[in-house]
C-alpha cells in the first residue's frame, strides 16, 4: 500500500485512514459533515497526491493528444488547463483527466489514481504512431494539494503574494516559488468553490501543508478527507470515475457533450459519439428524495408507474441542503425535472424527484 508525503501528518492529525486507488489516504477528521461545511464557508485543505502525473512531451505531442482526447486541446494556450476525455473505440470512457498545456511540446496531465496504470498503458500504447513522443510518469515524485473554499484565494496570497499567482483566471495555471522549489499553481478543483490545486515536489509538500494552514487559522480553514470531497463534489453533480462514467458509459449519456468537439477530427471513439449523438437513448440527472433513506450506487430507479428505468450513480445526504441527493443514469425521457421518481430501498419503494444540476450554489457563482 502506497502513502503520500503527507501520510505522517494525516496520521498524526488524527485522522480515518481507508486504502483508495492503492494509497492510504485520510477519509475524514473532524468528521465529513463538519469538513463539508468547513469549505462551503471558509476553506479547507485536501491531500490529492494519489492522483497520477504523467507529462507528454515532444514536436507531434498536441497531435498525440488530440488523437487520444475528446476535447480540442489545441484551442488552450500556454498556461492553461483543460478537462478532457480518453474513449475506448467503443465510446466507453477509459478515464476523465486535466491537461496543462506548458508549452507547444510540453504537457502535462492529471489522472485518476485508481486508473493511473491503466491509463499510462492505454497512452503507451498509441504513442507508438507519433514520432518522437515520449510519455513519462511523474506521479510518485510529485504532490498535488487543493486548497478550496470562498476565502481560499485570499489564504494563497499570504503564502504565494505574487500578482501572477492571484490574478489566475479559471483553469489557468502558472508556475511559483515555494522554499526555493518550483511549483505548479492552477485554478482548478473539485468541490465547486474558488480555490487552487497545487502540484510540487514531495519534500515541499508538508512544508507547504503547514504553510497553508498557519496562513488560514484566522480563517477557519481545516484539513479536509475524501468523504467531504466526495459530497462537495455530488452537490455540484460533478462526473466521479465508477459512478457516472466508466467503461460502459459514452460522455455523451454523462451531461459530457461539452467535453466531445467532433469537429476537431479524428479521435478514439469519435464514431461511436457519433452514433450515439443520432440516437440518444440515456442520461445522468441529479434527483432527491423525500424523507432521511439513502440512495447508493446501483439502487434501481423506477418511474411513477413503478417500471425500472435505470439507476442511482451516486447518493449520499447533503450537507447543504439537509436531504437525500444523488444522480442517476435513466431512460432519456425522463431528465426533465421535476419528474417523479421511486428509488428502491431494501426493498421498498421510496419517492423522489428528478432535479436540476447542480444541487446547491456555490462561490463560483
Amino acid at each position: 500500500m502506497k502513502k503520500t508525503a503527507l501520510y505522517a501528518w494525516h496520521e498524526k492529525a488524527g485522522a480515518k485512514i481507508i486504502d483508495f486507488g492503492g494509497y492510504l489516504m485520510p477519509v475524514q477528521y473532524a468528521g465529513i459533515i463538519a469538513e463539508h461545511r468547513a469549505v462551503r464557508s471558509a476553506a479547507g485543505l485536501f491531500d490529492v497526491s494519489h492522483m497520477g502525473n504523467f507529462y507528454v512531451r515532444g514536436k507531434r505531442a498536441l497531435e498525440f493528444l488530440q488523437s487520444v482526447t475528446t476535447n480540442d486541446i489545441s484551442k488552450a494556450k500556454d498556461g492553461q488547463a483543460q478537462y478532457n476525455l480518453m474513449l475506448y473505440p467503443s465510446g466507453g470512457i477509459v478515464d476523465d483527466l486535466i491537461i496543462y498545456r506548458i508549452d507547444s511540446e510540453t504537457f502535462f496531465l492529471i489522472v485518476n489514481a485508481s486508473n493511473a496504470p491503466k491509463d499510462y498503458a492505454w497512452l503507451q500504447e498509441h504513442i507508438g504512431a507519433f514520432d518522437g513522443v515520449v510519455l513519462e510518469d511523474h506521479t510518485d515524485r510529485l504532490s498535488l494539494i487543493a486548497l478550496q473554499g470562498p476565502l481560499a484565494l485570499n489564504i494563497l496570497s499570504r503564502v504565494f503574494p505574487s500578482a501572477e499567482v492571484n490574478s489566475l483566471g479559471s483553469f489557468h495555471f502558472c508556475s511559483a516559488l515555494f522554499n526555493g522549489s518550483e511549483a505548479i499553481i492552477a485554478r482548478t478543483g473539485y468541490t465547486g468553490e474558488q480555490g487552487v490545486e497545487i502540484c510540487l515536489s514531495n519534500e515541499q509538500a508538508q512544508p507547504l501543508w503547514e504553510a497553508l494552514m498557519e496562513a488560514g487559522k484566522e480563517d477557519g480553514i481545516q484539513p479536509i478527507g475524501l468523504g467531504a470531497r466526495d459530497t462537495l463534489r455530488l452537490e455540484m453533480g460533478y462526473s466521479l470515475y465508477g459512478h457516472e462514467i466508466d467503461q460502459d458509459t459514452n460522455p455523451l449519456e454523462a451531461r459530457l457533450k461539452w467535453v466531445v468537439k467532433m469537429d476537431k477530427g479524428h479521435f478514439i471513439g469519435r464514431e461511436a459519439c457519433q452514433q450515439v449523438e443520432s440516437n440518444l437513448q440515456r442520461g445522468v440527472a441529479g434527483f432527491s428524495l423525500e424523507g432521511r433513506v439513502l440512495p447508493r450506487q446501483h439502487f434501481k430507479v423506477y418511474n411513477s408507474d413503478r417500471q425500472e428505468i435505470g439507476w442511482v450513480c451516486s447518493g449520499t445526504q447533503s450537507p447543504t441542503l439537509q436531504e437525500p441527493v444523488g444522480t442517476c443514469n435513466i431512460v432519456r425521457q425522463y431528465i426533465k425535472p421535476g419528474t417523479s421518481i421511486f428509488v428502491e430501498v431494501r426493498g421498498g419503494f421510496h419517492s423522489g424527484v428528478i432535479r436540476s444540476l447542480p444541487f446547491v450554489t456555490t462561490s463560483l457563482g
